[in-house]
């Protein structure tokens, strides 16, 4: 049969949520791997085919499943920062999540991106994963007045929008400081309950600051950023195992702990359910 990407959750279709659009804030949503929901790990999995979206044939099955994990980059990216061609994008974590929002906000066409974190070691790694990128270290660096004004400094303007994908205070008020007037600013990670944010500063310059929970009407976009080679997802795939029960506990297990059985960090581990 064809080859398939599956997008995981299920929405009832039927409350006002789901009505509008807004599939992604279905209550009764069923979530492969979302308890009560168990995962699919299975050989056969029975899925509604409005939620399969078929893969052109220059993609693999491996390139199809990483659909998943770039879908929350994807709808932070064009659904909610709106990136277009030309813009200063700025993007705070640099962990998995931050590191496909930089390759995806450049995939659409970005002229600069600039990647902020205080882990130096991180930050090699999206330089070496996507080199197009400017990485920026802000662990020396002071207060989220001097950070931005650093930024700044080095893109030559304010953002057009920040993305935010570390859920830390000092990141998200960085964010709407160095975003210009009129832009957005984006939040991803899932930070403190409450934090203190420069409001006033986002209310009086008009920054609109918007949230993201899970993705919506992502897997198209996914499928032709992959396909078109404007996104390689391919060196996000770290380990890959058997699908045998000893490999898939040990994918778990290396998956926990964030290195794998060669010491190597890992970043998506995959399973083949075909081996």
């Amino acid at each position: 049969g064809d080859k398939v990407a599956m997008e995981p959750g299920v929405p009832c279709g039927q409350c006002d949520l789901c009505k509008c659009g807004k599939y992604n804030f279905c209550p009764d949503v069923k979530f492969f791997a979302t308890p009560p929901v168990d995962g699919c790990l299975s050989n056969f999995v029975m899925h509604p085919a409005r939620f399969c979206f078929k893969l052109p044939e220059n993609m693999t099955l491996e390139e199809g499943a990483m659909c998943e994990p770039l879908s929350v980059a994807v709808y932070a990216c064009e659904s909610k920062a709106e990136v277009k061609e030309g813009y200063k994008v700025v993007v705070f974590g640099a962990g998995p999540v931050g590191t496909m929002t930089a390759m995806v906000a450049h995939g659409m066409g970005a002229s600069t991106v600039v990647v902020c974190d205080v882990d130096k070691a991180r930050l090699e790694k999206v330089k070496g994963l996507c080199p197009q990128v400017e990485v920026l270290d802000t662990s020396r660096l002071g207060d989220a007045d001097e950070v931005a004004q650093h930024l700044k400094e080095m893109i030559g303007s304010s953002a057009d929008c920040a993305i935010d994908c570390s859920g830390a205070q000092p990141a998200v008020q960085t964010a709407i400081k160095v975003t210009k007037s009129g832009g957005v600013v984006c939040l991803v990670g899932m930070g403190a309950p409450d934090m203190t944010l420069p409001i006033l500063n986002a209310s009086v310059r008009e920054v609109d600051i918007k949230g993201v929970f899970r993705y919506r009407n992502t897997y198209p976009t996914c499928i032709e950023l992959i396909s078109s080679k404007k996104v390689n997802v391919m060196p996000l795939i770290t380990h890959k195992y058997a699908f045998t029960n000893d490999d898939i506990l040990q994918a778990f297990e290396d998956c926990r702990r964030g290195v794998g059985r060669d010491g190597r960090s890992t970043i998506k581990c995959m399973i083949d359910i075909q081996s």
